[in-house]
Order: C-alpha cells, then structure tokens, then sequence
C-alpha cells in the first residue's frame, strides 16, 4: 500500500503551502471538494492527466491522517 507521503507535499513556494500532489499544483483540498461534489475518479482523472489513481487514493488517505490528528468538541446545543 502506498503512503500519502510518497504522493503529498507542501512547501510554501507551491499554492501557499496548501497540501498539493507532488509535482503538480493540484491541491488536496480540489481534490476533495470535486469528488464531494459528485465528480468520479474517472472524471478526475480525465479532466487532470498529471493525476493517478494512486495520488488520489493518496489525497483521501492525507485527508484521513489529517482528521484522525485534530480533536473535535461538539458545540453545547442551545437550552
């Protein structure tokens, strides 16, 4: 299984530091809004040729890490 870190940098040079695939400005963050929007891997796929399925796998595996890390307190609900 590939890692996220053989696919994923950020450096500040590169889209303001924002998570991108390596060696293109296609961010994680574009990634995730397209598919979240319906768009299909395929279409990914065929809409950017620089990106594969492995990277995309990759940018999802990037989001997971990244979620697992943060701590979420639920907001009190209103009385």
């Amino acid at each position: 299984m590939n890692t996220s870190k053989q696919f994923i940098i950020s450096n500040p040079n590169i889209m303001l530091g924002k998570p991108v695939i390596a060696g293109t400005r296609i961010t994680v963050e574009l990634i995730l809004e397209k598919l979240a929007a319906g768009e299909t891997v395929e279409q990914l796929l065929e809409a950017h040729p620089r990106l594969t399925l492995e990277a995309i796998q990759a940018a999802l595996a990037f989001a997971a890490e990244a979620l697992r890390a943060d701590v979420v307190y639920p907001l009190a609900e209103a009385a």
